[in-house]
């Protein structure tokens, strides 16, 4: 049976993802590793905080999951793009994956300027260079829809998500996409809200991985 590491940096990060597994890849065994220090760090620390030591801290994560048997890692928080490239050049061997990839790929595919919402704000320092050269990005942080979820206030946390939608489509864009895993939930609110389609990186990454991994795996 393939096990599958689920490394986070935020602890609302870990249901989307094991839902998403749960129904398109019951299969694979998942192990989860929590590390909500790593989101509080970086956003007290800015663009400092991915320095050395915080590169050592994900190739240790990465590591203790390897040594388990995780034949492939999937790490669920977008703000740390370049940690996590790092660790995929150390364990070229198994897939190992940031957790926009996937949906990346399906923008890149696309046509039309993207709305990109956030309730992180590194993140929207750290995605939009990974996007294609060309790609036609406009940002937009939801702010206070992250202490809205901390605070277990999910229908505030999506409504303040969904307005941000309505104003990139009063902007001229033309899709949204949904900047981190802990967003996936909002989904719906923002596709009825703004009347665009709306990508999250959730069902895109398992979707990836399976394939990645190789057809038939289990």
């Amino acid at each position: 049976m393939t096990r599958i590491a689920l490394i986070h940096a935020l602890s609302h990060s870990v249901a989307p993802i094991n839902d998403a597994f749960a129904r398109d890849w019951p299969e694979a065994r998942r192990m989860n590793l929590l590390d909500d220090s790593l989101s509080a760090d970086l956003a007290r620390n800015g663009s400092k905080g991915l320095d050395g030591a915080m590169h050592e801290r994900f190739q240790r994560l990465a590591q203790y999951a390897v040594d388990t048997g995780a034949q492939g890692i999937l790490f669920t928080c977008s703000a740390f793009g370049p940690c996590i490239e790092a660790v995929a050049r150390r364990h070229a061997g198994i897939p190992v994956l940031k957790p926009n990839e996937a949906m990346i790929d399906e923008v890149a595919q696309g046509q039309g300027r993207l709305g990109l919402i956030a309730t992180f704000a590194p993140t929207l320092a750290s995605m939009p260079p990974e996007f294609p050269r060309g790609t036609a990005i406009e940002p937009a942080l939801a702010e206070g829809a992250l202490d809205a979820l901390n605070a277990g206030d999910t229908q505030q946390h999506d409504a303040l998500i969904a307005a941000q939608a309505v104003a990139l489509s009063k902007r001229g864009c033309t899709r949204i996409a949904l900047a981190q895993f802990s967003m996936a939930q909002a989904r719906a609110a923002c596709e009825t809200a703004s009347g665009l389609p709306v990508l999250t990186t959730v069902d895109s990454a398992v979707r990836a991985l399976r394939r990645r991994i190789g057809p038939g795996s289990a």
